[in-house]
């Protein structure tokens, strides 16, 4: 099964000034989300700042999402993990709150082989009875997912999708070219949408959707349904913006760019630290361009 086409947001947790969970600003963007035509919602991931929650954190999280998104749309939550029973327990929580997907990043630190990745994977996946999206972004993890080990894992009834963060369109192709045409697999970056849409790809777990839903649901659509000249046009209009997201470790600049379009997320939890004033003054103007100040 596909989890969901089109543009899914990877979005950001707020925190109040004590730095615990803002419940009711997370409403605030949720249905900001849904009501501009997310297609998925995907939480307590990199954006959500989940390495630095705790468990029974994320979980609250989850629960709060699943009910507030009330079946509008599919709710991933991330429940990767570099201890694979923690990663079990953890997706077996996230399965008992609703999840209705989960998201399965590269174990980090501790590398280890493709073979123990396909364990690693194959354990979770056999733990849970909800599709996983397999995760791949050596930049932050230090190891990738070989396109022959996605080939392996994808013929497991639960493993349905990859999120592809390599920023490498080889690797793309290569994967789709050894994966059954019903595996799906998303852009993990956003600067590069369109052309991942254009080698099979079907979505985009996005970033940039935080503060502009509408426009990455646009993008996604406007390929899928033919209309390529559109989609590389919004992908070139955004080149800007999305560059300016990623010039600090995200989120930091995206929770900055909410809060100048009026939500409360300008607390990070350390090690992350607020954005420089060159990176505000820089999203402030490319903001501008693009109307969303």
């Amino acid at each position: 099964m596909t989890l969901f086409k089109g543009s899914g947001v990877a979005l950001v947790t707020p925190f109040d000034d004590n730095n615990n969970i803002d419940f009711d600003e997370l409403g605030r963007l949720i249905d900001f989300q849904i009501e501009n035509n997310t297609d998925a919602i995907i939480i307590v991931g990199t954006t959500g700042e989940a390495s630095t929650m705790t468990d029974e954190e994320q979980i609250s999280v989850i629960k709060y999402t699943v009910d507030r998104v009330n079946k509008k749309i599919p709710v991933i939550a991330g429940t990767g993990s570099n201890d694979t029973r923690h990663g079990i327990n953890l997706s077996k929580m996230a399965e008992e709150a609703g999840a209705d997907g989960l998201l399965q990043v590269t174990p980090y630190y501790n590398k280890t082989t493709q073979d123990g990745l396909k364990k690693h994977f194959l354990a979770i996946a056999d733990s849970v009875n909800i599709p996983i999206l397999l995760y791949t972004v050596p930049g932050r993890t230090g190891m990738g997912i070989e396109p022959e080990t996605v080939k392996e894992l994808s013929a497991h009834k639960n493993i349905v999708g990859l999120k592809d963060a390599t920023g490498d369109l080889g690797y793309t192709v290569k994967v789709r070219s050894l994966c059954d045409e019903n595996f799906a697999i998303y852009s993990g970056n956003d600067d590069i949408i369109t052309p991942i849409l254009s080698v099979g790809g079907v979505g985009v777990i996005s970033v940039l959707a935080n503060c502009a839903p509408q426009e990455t649901h646009d993008l996604v659509y406007s390929y899928l349904n033919g209309d390529i000249k559109k989609s590389c046009s919004l992908q070139l209009k955004y080149k800007k913006f999305i560059d300016i997201l990623f010039r600090e470790s995200s989120p930091i600049p995206v929770k900055k760019a909410l809060e100048f379009m009026g939500y409360k997320t300008e607390n990070l939890r350390l090690p992350l630290s607020s954005a420089s004033k060159e990176t505000e003054e820089l999203l402030i103007e490319s903001m501008k361009e693009v109307n969303l100040l």
